[in-house]
């Protein structure tokens, strides 16, 4: 039976898209790339790495005192402790939200960003929107992704770049005291980690 509504895989391609498609056939026809390998890649920052491995560091810190004095004094070597370490990631400063102080994350250069802890970045954190309003008003960009801060509060903004990337360490949720280090992990989201999210109580 003959239907006319659109289906996902007829959309045409973006310029961005295409460019990226031929780029991609040129390199692999002159041998420089193996498609498979660029998949495995995304896969494993997207669904392997991507903000589990941050996830486990603030776990860490939120269960063991001495862990998150080490982290707050030397981020890279506290977080290297646990095993993540290596490109984006070599020089790590971890910066803590208190009650009286929220912290978030920008680059406005370009896109530096932890891999190694967050994986892969989210579109709208290089987007040029975000990365010149949150410096203006990162008061107003917190509102637009649902936080709504105490006026008290003194927000701060860090500007990653090439030699060092920044990491939020969120506020431990109300009513999580009983929880474990696993489950602790579970419920630390990206954007957390990047300041433009406030964990729920639980």
């Amino acid at each position: 039976m003959p239907h006319d509504h659109p289906h996902p895989h007829n959309k045409p391609l973006s310029d961005v898209e295409l460019r990226v498609k031929a780029l991609e056939s040129i390199l692999t026809e002159k041998k420089l790339i193996d498609p498979d390998a660029i998949d495995l890649i995304v896969d494993t920052y997207e669904t392997k790495i991507g903000p589990r491995n941050g996830a486990r560091v603030v776990a860490k810190a939120w269960s063991d005192p001495s862990y998150k004095d080490r982290l707050l004094s030397d981020a890279t070597a506290a977080i290297g402790e646990l095993g993540f370490s290596g490109v984006q990631g070599e020089d790590m400063v971890v910066v803590e939200n208190t009650d009286d102080v929220h912290n978030i994350v920008v680059c406005t250069l370009c896109s530096c960003y932890p891999w190694p802890t967050l994986g892969l970045p989210p579109v709208w954190y290089k987007a040029a929107p975000y990365r010149a309003k949150v410096v203006k008003d990162p008061r107003g960009v917190l509102e637009e992704f649902g936080v709504n801060l105490p006026e008290e509060t003194e927000i701060r903004v860090w500007d990653s770049n090439a030699e060092l990337r920044y990491l939020v360490l969120p506020k431990r949720p109300q009513g999580t005291d009983g929880m474990s280090e696993a489950e602790l992990a579970e419920i630390v989201t990206r954007d957390a980690m990047i300041g433009t999210d406030v964990l729920a109580a639980h």
